[in-house]
């Protein structure tokens, strides 16, 4: 298995801070240092290079680094695959799992419990960030596994699908465009407030916004808030006219402290993947979540 040595060479390299690597490992700086220079006294290169305050990492500590990561995927593997041989009651492992928001706050907390019921024995580690930083994630290795919207599918990358939701124009009960419908024209002149880029909400919305023939910069945008949260809140609180996903607000639209304004000829719906890394799919942790939550979903 995996040296803590090796642990602690991926943590600086994931980082390229050796005391942001101490932070995260509750390990001094010098032992880091220790580790990182015992290391290359082995193989006999350095791993690292200065570059004035920052870090890079070296031709051998890149190949060092990838040996690594795969290195890491098998050995949860073999824990996993041993883990069950006596029953599936017994699995254990990790799994990494990130997921864009929607999905994060208002799909996923149900779904883990009953998982984590049933695989008792499995750590869950979720990442909540927007679309854009949940691939990259994956494909730092950083998560085994994401749920996100999709637009541009990689080759790299293998896709599920595993539900759809919609993106509604919502306003405070207390803004006078409650109660209103709103056509193109009135549309592009109501002030809006709209997730930051890199959002799935965001990307949805742009993308049913040019099939008809708008562009960004003919919307009025008075505002730019990352997360859903924090979305909701400002609309709220404020008159202006914003795009939610519809699990996100179903107790706001229900109470009446949010209401849906119709804007014509615009509907807004989106797809949910899971995705994984191609050729980790046969793991067999990251198959029986999704098995599970599909389940869970049509059930």
């Amino acid at each position: 298995m995996i040296s803590f040595a090796h642990r602690v060479f991926m943590e600086v390299a994931a980082n390229l801070s050796f005391s942001k690597a101490a932070q995260v490992l509750f390990v001094t700086q010098p032992a880091i240092s220790k580790h990182i220079k015992a290391l290359e006294d082995q193989y006999k290169v350095p791993l690292f290079e200065r570059k004035g305050n920052s870090i890079a990492l070296t031709e051998a500590g890149q190949k060092l680094n990838e040996y690594l990561l795969q290195a890491t995927e098998i050995e949860r593997k073999v824990e996993y695959d041993l883990s069950v041989l006596s029953s599936l009651s017994q699995a254990a492992g990790h799994l990494r799992l990130g997921a864009s928001t929607t999905i994060a706050l208002y799909i996923l907390p149900s779904i883990l419990s009953g998982f984590q019921r049933e695989y008792a024995n499995v750590d869950v580690q979720l990442v909540n960030r927007n679309s854009e930083y949940i691939l990259n994630a994956l494909l730092n290795h950083e998560v085994d596994i994401g749920i996100i919207e999709v637009d541009n599918k990689l080759t790299t990358v293998s896709y599920k699908p595993f539900m759809s939701d919609e993106v509604i124009p919502v306003c405070s009960a207390n803004s006078p465009l409650a109660g209103k419908s709103l056509t193109l024209k009135q549309f592009i002149k109501t002030p809006l407030a709209l997730r930051e880029r890199g959002s799935g909400t965001l990307n949805a919305l742009l993308k049913s916004l040019s099939g008809l023939h708008i562009k960004p910069a003919d919307l009025s945008v008075k505002i730019r808030l990352g997360g859903t949260e924090a979305l909701k809140n400002f609309l709220l609180a404020d008159q202006c006219l914003g795009f939610m996903p519809r699990p996100s607000i179903i107790r706001e639209l229900r109470e009446g402290d949010l209401v849906e304004v119709p804007v014509e000829g615009l509907k807004i719906t989106r797809d949910f993947f899971f995705i994984r890394r191609k050729g980790t799919e046969d793991y067999g942790l990251t198959g029986n979540f999704i098995n599970y939550a599909l389940q869970h979903i049509e059930g």
